[in-house]
């Protein structure tokens, strides 16, 4: 999204600005702000939490034995690709929520499938630390994604996940790891129903399957467009800092 404004003819010169300093009449009038349309990237962010969270619930549970660790990395390290690429796309379409949601998602599957790879001393209970600094991000984001219900039912089914994961990297208590296991599997169904619903929903142009917006984010997908232009230049991109 940019903002552009044309130059103008002559600004008014102030008799008591020093000399060559030039001041702009009020440009508002001639300020065009353009918008670009993008394709919504959320199904793919939510695909892919699905796929990596199989592939890892699996191994916590030993459905997948040991030697499969290398495999699995390999198998879970594109989804750092993937949720990094949602995430920049959900940045150009504003969302800041669920870009930073995708991005940190994306930020966890790096670590995890670069120490399964090396193999590194204690490389267990660092990620059992990481998972617990990432338990503490997701309470502080189901804070602010309640009007955004697919958001909001992803991260707190993960919460617990988090947790179980980090306790299990710190202790060492395989009951935790089965425990995890299990709600990587509950986390992959959550986000796989949600990524489905949200293609349906594109495709057809109307909501099929409930998602359970609320407040502005059902306004942003039913309201008109006087709705989505609301104070639009003082967002990100549009006002002169962040």
């Amino acid at each position: 999204m940019t903002a552009a404004s044309p130059a103008a003819d002559g600004g008014a010169q102030d008799p008591a600005a020093p000399p060559g300093r030039r001041f702009e009449p009020d440009l508002r009038s001639m300020t065009r702000i353009n918008l670009r349309p993008i394709a919504s990237p959320m199904p793919l962010g939510f695909f892919t939490i699905a796929l990596a969270s199989v592939m890892t619930g699996c191994l916590q549970l030993g459905i997948l034995g040991d030697e499969a660790r290398t495999a699995v990395a390999f198998t879970v390290l594109p989804a750092f690709v993937l949720q990094l690429l949602v995430s920049y796309l959900a940045f150009g379409a504003r969302d800041v929520i669920a870009a930073t949601l995708m991005a940190v998602f994306a930020g966890s599957w790096l670590p995890y499938s670069l120490i399964m790879l090396s193999g590194a001393a204690d490389g267990l209970k660092v990620l059992g630390v990481f998972n617990l600094a990432l338990l503490c991000f997701g309470a502080l984001m189901t804070a602010v994604t309640g009007p955004k219900r697919a958001l909001w039912l992803v991260l707190a089914v993960s919460l617990p996940r988090w947790a179980a994961t980090g306790l299990a990297g710190v202790t060492g208590a395989e009951w935790l790891t089965r425990t995890s296991g299990a709600l990587g599997l509950l986390v992959a169904a959550v986000a796989m129903y949600t990524a489905f619903a949200l293609m349906l929903e594109d495709m057809r142009s109307e909501q099929v399957l409930p998602i359970g917006r609320s407040g502005p984010a059902h306004l942003a997908v039913e309201g008109d467009l006087a709705v989505q232009l609301r104070n639009l230049e003082r967002q990100a991109g549009v006002r002169r800092t962040l």
